[in-house]
């Protein structure tokens, strides 16, 4: 078992090779309960340790908390800077949004010091659909462009919930601007839309990320949060899977988990983690799909549950308690 590790997938055009599971620090911003730094610290060397050479951040989650923690945790690794590869954002805030190209330029520094690095690997415009696109074309990535001149980052990407933003966005630079975009809820079980778009962003040569597999909670036994944005309807169809799964002794997660994961044209399914055991399971799940496939029989199952909701999204913005 020991000599299996994560699949690397190429991301675009980067040059980059990612590991099919990445990291995402937002839980290590205390954005999902509490987190002790020991934690924090022993999840990303576990990680690490496992095969995860991406991890992901933004100065948004946990109002900079973040970034500081995953920094500290990369930092007592003691490995080469290139053996890790380090996304953040820009343009999203505790305080609010702010693609302007001053405010961006201040960020790359404030993300850098915060992180303890030089440079990060991706700087990425942070839910461009609550800015103006059209800003984000004509002075942003000009901005990042800049940055990326200086070597304070290597590539860019835009990231934000409706899959129209990345269209309008692509059409409108030049070939090579935006390296990478971020997806999320558009890849799991109940919502597989990103699919549509893929042919679409290899042809402008563009890597493709994709975020929370279990659809912000909705795909896991608890359930999603209280806030969580999803129609009753939606929430009811995949509490109900959820059940299902639970009443075969299989867990939906795992299987929502390796749904995503199963579709090699995306580099890398973020997962937000916190603990050593988290991340044990992802890893194992990821592993376990590599191997032995999945459990086509329940996901089939499941997706029959789905399907009357199967795609339903909900209006943008992730509102936090």
């Amino acid at each position: 078992m020991a000599a299996q590790t994560l699949q690397l997938r190429p991301l675009g055009n980067t040059g980059l090779n990612l590991s099919s599971v990445g990291f995402g620090a937002s839980p290590l911003g205390k954005v999902f309960g509490d987190v002790s730094e020991q934690d924090a610290f022993a999840a990303v060397r576990e990680a690490f340790r496992l095969g995860v050479n991406f991890f992901d951040t933004s100065p948004y989650y946990g109002g900079t908390l973040s970034e500081k923690v995953l920094g500290k945790a990369l930092k007592a690794l003691g490995v080469p800077r290139d053996q890790y590869i380090v996304s953040t954002k820009c343009g999203r805030y505790k305080e609010g949004f702010d693609f302007s190209a001053e405010r961006v330029t201040k960020s790359i520094d404030e993300s850098l010091e915060r992180l303890q690095l030089d440079y990060v690997d991706m700087l990425q415009c942070h839910d461009i659909e609550f800015g103006s696109l059209d800003q984000i074309v004509n002075e942003t990535l000009p901005a990042l462009l800049k940055l990326k001149q200086a070597g304070k980052i290597r590539f860019i990407g835009i990231t934000g919930l409706p899959l129209g933003i990345f269209t309008y966005v692509l059409d409108c630079v030049p070939p090579g601007t935006v390296d990478v975009i971020l997806s999320y809820c558009h890849y799991s079980v109940n919502d597989s839309t990103l699919e549509d778009l893929l042919p679409y962003l290899k042809s402008k040569g563009v890597g493709v990320i994709s975020a929370s597999p279990l659809s912000m909670g909705l795909l896991t036994e608890a359930g999603g949060p209280e806030w969580h944005p999803a129609s009753s309807e939606l929430k009811a169809a995949c509490r109900a899977a959820a059940d299902h799964c639970k009443g075969k002794g299989k867990n939906i997660s795992k299987l929502a988990l390796q749904y995503s994961l199963a579709n090699t044209d995306i580099s890398s399914i973020l997962v937000g983690m916190k603990s050593v055991k988290e991340v044990e399971e992802n890893i194992a799940a990821a592993l376990e799909l590599a191997t032995a496939g999945m459990d086509e029989e329940t996901l089939s199952e499941i997706t029959d549950i789905l399907k009357p909701v199967k795609n339903q999204t909900w209006p943008s913005g992730i509102q936090q308690s």
